[in-house]
């Protein structure tokens, strides 16, 4: 298999990240300035690394956060709906609330416990997100391309990171995930290393610019 070179970022901020709405599979939000702001720095930083692909899910948030590679690079794009975040289900479109953080909480406790059967209210657990993301990586790994940027979400992400860290589910909760948020990864032919992690020294620089 071809060594790779892949960075996975999480798309910019939303309203809905910023309100602490809840928004997963079922709520297709669009970039705020802020999130457009945190795109064109990732740009500034990377615009020159010689990217051969750009993966993203089928979320415009995501499209929007790659969108100054595809529309001055003029790289080829792929769509995958094994990488969209999580659905919420029932809590789609929620206030993150008390109430919710509790509910959310419970569940997610349980995936602590192993048990990564139980899923949200009319939606995915943590096996169901596994399972798609891992059918992801298992192309991925089969691609041609070794240079490629994936823009995913935040949920997907951490287990995303699991899985290739051949780390169990239940340590999801450990790994955090900023807006725009780089995870630098190596893959050799038959394992993956990290360089970096929710790295953010693009938005630094910008700041000090």
């Amino acid at each position: 298999m071809t060594k790779k070179t892949i960075y996975f970022i999480r798309h910019g901020e939303t309203d809905h990240n910023r309100n602490r709405i809840v928004q997963g599979w079922g709520v297709d939000t669009s970039l705020n300035e802020t999130g457009k702001t945190q795109a064109q720095a990732f740009f500034n930083k990377y615009a020159d690394f010689p990217f051969e692909v750009v993966l993203t899910s089928r979320l415009k948030r995501t499209h929007e956060t790659v969108a100054p590679f595809l529309e001055t690079r003029n790289l080829p794009w792929e769509q995958f709906t094994e990488l969209n975040e999580m659905n919420w289900g029932s809590l789609e479109g929620k206030n993150y609330d008390d109430s919710l953080h509790q509910y959310f909480k419970e569940i997610t406790g349980a995936w602590a416990q192993g048990e990564y059967h139980i899923p949200f209210a009319d939606g995915e657990s943590a096996l169901d997100l596994a399972g798609r993301l891992n059918q992801f990586l298992e192309h991925l790994m089969q691609r041609p391309e070794e240079r490629i940027l994936v823009c995913s979400h935040g949920r997907a992400l951490r287990c995303l990171v699991c899985l290739l860290k051949k780390e169990p589910l239940s340590s999801m909760e450990k790994y955090h995930h900023s807006n725009t948020g780089l995870f630098l990864v190596h893959y050799n032919g038959t394992e993956f290393a990290f360089e970096l992690e929710n790295d953010m020294k693009h938005l630094k620089e910008q700041e000090n610019n």
